[in-house]
C-alpha cells in the first residue's frame, strides 16, 4: 500500500470528509486532498507530518505502514469522534484542550 493509499484509508476510517482532512493540514479546499489520495501530488515532510498528525498516527506508519501503530479498529465510536474534532482544531485550540483534559485528569 502507499502512502496516498493509507492516506485515504485512515481518513475513511476516522470519518473525515477531504474537506475536513484539508482543513486540518492547513489547505483551503478538498481538490488538494483528491490529488494526493490518487498519486498526483507528491507530499513533503513537513506536510507528512501534518497529515500524521491529523489522522492520529506516526509519520513512519504513514510513509512505511509499520505494523506497531494502533490501528483505528481498536478505538471506539467516541474515541474517533474526539479524533476526528481534535484534527480541525488550530494548534491553539489544541493546547487548550489538551491542558483542559489534563487539569481534568489531575483532579481525579
Amino acid at each position: 500500500m502507499t502512502i496516498y493509499e493509507r492516506i485515504k484509508q485512515l481518513r475513511i476510517e476516522k470519518g473525515m470528509s477531504q474537506l475536513d482532512l484539508a482543513h486540518a493540514v492547513g489547505y483551503q479546499g478538498r481538490s488538494a486532498i483528491s490529488k494526493v489520495e490518487n498519486g498526483e501530488r507528491d507530499i513533503s515532510q513537513s506536510m507528512i507530518e501534518k497529515y500524521a498528525s491529523a489522522l492520529g498516527v506516526s509519520p513512519a506508519f504513514l510513509m512505511y505502514g509499520e505494523k506497531s501503530e494502533p490501528r483505528s479498529a481498536e478505538l471506539s465510536p467516541l474515541d474517533k469522534e474526539i479524533i476526528r474534532l481534535f484534527a480541525l482544531l488550530t494548534d491553539d485550540e489544541k493546547k487548550l484542550v489538551t491542558a483542559q483534559i489534563k487539569g481534568i485528569l489531575l483532579s481525579r
